[in-house]
C-alpha cells in the first residue's frame, strides 16, 4: 500500500484548481527534481515504468530484428518492453546473491545482432554495473538499465539510471516512491532525451510539427504533482526500510538474508530471503501467524506462455523463482511490527515448515 497523505492530496487538488491538469509545469518540475537522483542526468517523465523502458529502447535506437539481453528473473514488463520495440528478448541467467543479470552469462549470449544489455536492479540491489559496463564497452552494446524497484540505489558509488545510454524508473503505487502511476527515463545524451520527448507526444516538441510517429505516453500534472511529494520524502522511506533490513539481517534465522555485493546501496524495494524445501508451505504457515509475504517471481518470464521458452536452461533462475520470499519491510512497519516478522519467521523456521 503506497504511503498517501495530506501532502500528495493538497498537491492534487492545487493541480485540479490549477485548470492545467496534462503535461504542464508539475512534470517539468518533477522530472527537474528527479534529476537530482540520476547524477544530474536529463529526465523525461512518461505514463508508466513499462512506457519507460519502451522509449528509452526506440530511443537508443533499438529495432526489429535487434537482440536484447536479459535476465528471466525480473516482471515481465522487462521483456515485453523489448518485444515492443520489435526486437527479441534473449534471456540469461542471474547472479545468486544479487539475483540481477549475470555480466558472465551475457556476454556468452551475445551475437551478431546484440544491440543492447537491459540489467534489472531486481529488489532494489543495483547489478554490477562494472562489469556489465566492460562487456557493453568490449561488444559495442547499449546499456539500458530497468530501475524499476531501485530509486536512490547505486553502485561503487554512483546511483543505478546514471550508467547505461538510458535508464528506466517507474512509479507505480507499490514502487519505494509513486506518482499513482507513472514513469522516468534518464539519459546523459541530448539526442535521446529528445527523441523520447517527441516519441511521449506524438513524436512532436512543437504543437502540430510532428517529427517521428510517436505514442500518447505523456506523465500528466496530476501525477507529478504527487511524484513531487514522494520524492521528498525517498530518503527518509530509503532510511527507514535500511533500517528494517539490518533488524532482519541480524535477527532472522533458519532462512538466506539477502546479501549486498561490496560497493552496493540495497533500497530493499523488497526484502528477499530464500527458504530452503517448502516455501509455500512457509509462506502459509507465516499467514497462520499474521504475517504477509510475497513470491516475486514464481514464473520466469522465458516460461511464461507469452514467451513459451521451455527449452531454455537457466539454473540459478529456477532455484531463485522455487525459494525466494520477500518479507514486509514497508517504511510504515512500526518495530513492534518488525519484531512480529522476526518472530513468526524465526518460529516457523525452527518447527520445520
Amino acid at each position: 500500500m503506497p504511503l498517501i497523505g495530506a501532502d500528495e492530496r493538497a498537491a492534487v487538488d492545487a493541480v485540479l484548481a490549477s485548470g492545467m491538469v496534462a503535461q504542464g509545469p508539475q512534470v517539468a518540475g518533477f522530472e527537474d527534481e528527479f534529476a537530482q537522483v540520476v547524477a544530474g542526468r536529463h529526465c523525461v517523465a512518461v505514463n508508466s515504468g513499462t512506457s519507460a523502458l519502451h522509449l528509452a529502447l526506440l530511443a537508443v535506437g533499438v529495432r526489429a530484428g535487434d537482440e536484447v539481453i536479459v535476465p528471466s528473473f525480473t516482471f515481465a514488463a522487462t521483456a515485453n518492453a523489448v518485444r515492443l520495440a520489435g526486437a527479441t528478448p534473449v534471456f540469461v541467467d542471474i547472479e545468486a546473491d544479487s539475483f540481477c543479470l549475470d555480466p558472465a552469462a551475457a556476454e556468452a549470449a551475445i551475437t551478431a545482432r546484440t544491440r543492447a544489455i537491459m540489467p534489472v536492479h531486481l529488489y532494489g540491489h543495483p547489478a554490477d554495473m562494472t562489469r556489465l559496463g566492460e562487456v557493453a564497452a568490449r561488444h559495442g552494446l547499449w546499456i539500458v538499465e530497468d530501475a524499476a524497484q531501485a530509486h536512490a540505489a547505486s553502485w561503487q558509488g554512483t546511483p543505478v539510471g546514471a550508467f547505461g545510454a538510458a535508464g528506466a524508473f517507474s512509479f507505480y503505487p507499490t514502487k519505494n516512491m509513486t506518482s499513482g502511476e507513472g514513469g522516468m527515463v534518464t539519459t546523459a545524451c541530448d539526442h535521446i532525451a529528445r527523441q523520447v520527448r517527441l516519441l511521449r507526444n506524438q513524436g512532436m516538441e512543437q504543437r502540430y510539427r510532428n517529427e517521428v510517429i510517436g505514442f500518447n505516453t505523456r506523465m500528466t500534472d496530476i501525477h507529478a504533482a504527487i511524484g513531487r511529494v514522494q520524492l521528498a520524502k525517498l530518503a527518509g522511506w530509503t532510511a527507514r526500510r535500511e533500517s528494517i533490513a539490518a533488524r532482519y539481517d541480524a535477527d532472522l534465522t533458519g532462512v538466506t538474508v539477502p546479501p549486498v555485493a561490496e560497493g552496493a546501496v540495497h533500497v530493499y524495494h523488497q526484502y528477499t530471503v530464500r527458504v530452503p524445501g517448502d516455501r509455500d508451505g512457509f509462506a502459509a504457515a507465516l499467514a497462520q501467524r499474521g504475517v504477509g509475504s510475497g513470491v516475486y517471481y514464481p514464473t520466469p518470464v522465458h516460461l511464461l506462455p507469452s514467451f513459451g521458452l521451455t527449452a531454455l536452461d537457466l539454473p540459478v533462475t529456477a532455484q531463485a523463482a522455487a525459494e525466494v520470499l520477500s518479507l514486509p519491510v514497508h517504511p510504515g512497519l512500526s518495530d513492534d511490527d518488525v519484531d512480529t516478522v522476526i518472530g513468526a519467521v524465526n518460529q516457523v523456521a525452527g518447527a520445520g515448515a
